[in-house]
């Protein structure tokens, strides 16, 4: 095949040490062992796809058979040995693809032949390509050869799933993870690819391409070779031609959609989504995206844009720095959350497209969710500013207060109800948070009674003060309810402050923990066991506290 038809992935495939992109140290280190003579029995590469590992392990293979020697290394007429190896015919390097040659039988058939010395190169070198593709037999056949080989024999294995590989394997490996090629790194080397092949396309393509192919060298030459083959009129392939050939929209879309969806309106969401529908983006890539995007605005604060970083620009940076200022980072975490369960969920759907329509109106409401939970909390943070001695004497409680406590604001707001006389309280006292549920009670307050006992957790009660924490369930009105009945039982104003601590349990809670334990001790009582062997099927249903003293 002539050089120039080629694909530039293979075109281009790096066959000395200095040619392997983005990995440069793990190069220097394998020249150095082989250099020094401390050449292991077994090397394994990992890597996601494009990062090297093949490339690298037929660079090993020519460098322990180059007839010049280490030191003098093949880097352009390549002797006899390491021009066979790239040709793919040395019969002493076989090259065999794991996810084909998969059983005990293949293996043990590898092992016979490696009986044998190697022809006409130094070592008989086996690279073995998806490794873990090998069944667990195929692997057990493996072990004594990989640990003892003969001294002629080196195995080069390949992988881009580590977990699939047994323990056995790798500690018999000297291993060597390959990294993903950093933007700068890669946007570089795809300038002068392109300028070899004359090819015209502007920076702002190519940075698009570096950010498309993750990291890996093969997928961001295959995206150049489709880009260089788009007729232009002559001109550069420029942004916007190029995103229209990969399927791709900008960030600043998607940033503009979650702008509309904080703004809670519904048909610009949905209008939005269908333009980036209709542009040829498939749902699922759009879900993804999405992600992303949360994940900026979750960690916008770490992130620098600088050389190396292309997947933002100056104005999605912008943008998504003042979103992320109105959103409470808790929330972003279950936003986050509920995207990625969708996305579990969407190859599953016949039609993705309303999918994600749905799931978008979905996401519309459940921002409104916790929206309202927050102006649930704020609620009780709202003042009277008409009533200035009470909203000092909470400043003053605040900078008194060694926990950081949310001020209830909104239980001294102006009580209208003049307090009555007969209603009062004996001695104007409430003593304890026990004594105030059962007045509650007798008062036929039920509705408060109902609040104290199942939907809050005491954290102190004295001196006019209640600390309480609270769960999802307290009705909004409940402070400023309270408030007003206790004003009007012991006429004096109450301050009820939230605390970060978590308190006592509920009342309801601590009843059934009475219960479960009551019903355990008894359980385990010599009276219930006696009774267990005469009625085994008997079963206890309740057990009550003896008060009598």
């Amino acid at each position: 095949m002539n050089s120039n038809s080629k694909v530039l992935a293979l075109k281009y495939r790096p066959q000395t040490f200095n040619e392997l992109i983005g990995q440069k140290v793990i190069a220097e280190s394998i020249f150095n062992s082989i250099k020094l003579n401390k050449i292991p029995n077994a090397y394994i590469f990992l890597g996601i796809r494009g990062s090297g590992k093949t490339s690298l392990a037929r660079i090993v293979a020519k460098a322990l058979n180059c007839k010049n020697g280490v030191e003098n290394l093949c880097t352009e007429d390549f002797c006899e040995s390491c021009q066979s190896i790239i040709d793919g015919n040395n019969i002493d390097i076989l090259e065999i693809d794991a996810a084909s040659k998969t059983s005990v039988d293949d293996v043990r058939e590898l092992i016979e032949f490696s009986r044998y010395k190697p022809t006409s190169a130094k070592y008989k070198i086996f690279i073995c390509d998806e490794v873990h593709m090998f069944s667990k037999s195929a692997f057990a056949a493996l072990l004594k050869t990989l640990e003892e080989p003969p001294s002629y024999l080196k195995f080069i294995f390949a992988s881009t799933d580590v977990k699939k590989i047994p323990v056995t394997i790798i500690s018999r490996c000297q291993r060597y993870d390959l990294s993903r090629v950093n933007s700068e790194e890669l946007f570089e080397y795809l300038v002068k690819i392109k300028d070899l092949e004359k090819g015209r396309i502007t920076d702002a393509a190519i940075k698009l391409i570096v950010k498309l192919s993750e990291g890996s060298v093969r997928d961001s030459l295959s995206l150049l070779d489709r880009a260089m083959l788009v007729e232009n009129d002559g001109k550069e392939l420029d942004l916007d031609k190029a995103q229209k050939i990969f399927g791709y929209f900008e960030k600043s879309i998607i940033i503009d959609l979650f702008s509309n969806i904080l703004e809670g309106n519904e048909e610009n969401t949905i209008k939005i989504y269908r333009s980036i529908y209709n542009s040829g983006v498939e749902p699922k890539i759009f879900l993804n995206e999405f992600l992303e995007v949360l994940y900026y605005l979750k960690n916008i604060d770490f992130i620098n844009l600088d050389g190396t970083n292309f997947e933002l620009n100056d104005k999605e940076f912008n943008q998504i720095k003042n979103i992320s200022k109105r959103l409470d980072k808790k929330n972003i975490l279950l936003l986050w959350q509920f995207t990625l369960n969708n996305l579990e969920k969407i190859d599953i759907i016949k039609n993705q497209n309303q999918f994600v329509e749905m799931f978008l109106i979905r996401f519309l409401h459940l921002k409104k969710i916790l929206k309202e939970e927050k102006n649930f909390q704020n609620d009780f943070l709202k003042q009277d500013s008409s009533n200035n001695e009470i909203l000092n004497e909470s400043k003053t409680q605040m900078k008194q207060d060694p926990i950081n406590q949310l001020k209830n604001i909104e239980q001294e707001e102006k009580i209208i109800t003049k307090p009555d006389v007969k209603n009062k309280i004996e001695n104007n006292q409430i003593k304890s948070f026990k004594e105030l549920i059962e007045i509650c009670d007798e008062k036929r307050e039920l509705k408060i009674k109902h609040e104290l006992e199942n939907n809050l957790n005491l954290v102190s009660f004295k001196d006019q003060k209640i600390e309480i924490s609270f769960n999802s369930n307290l009705d909004k009105t409940f402070v400023k309810d309270l408030s007003a009945k206790l004003l009007e039982w012991t006429s004096k104003r109450w301050i009820i402050a939230f605390s970060k601590e978590e308190g006592l349990p509920s009342i309801k809670q601590q009843k059934k923990d009475l219960k479960e334990k009551l019903n355990k001790k008894e359980s385990e009582s010599e009276f219930s066991k006696e009774i267990k062997k005469i009625f085994p099927d008997a079963e206890l249903f309740k057990v009550t506290e003896d008060n009598k003293s």
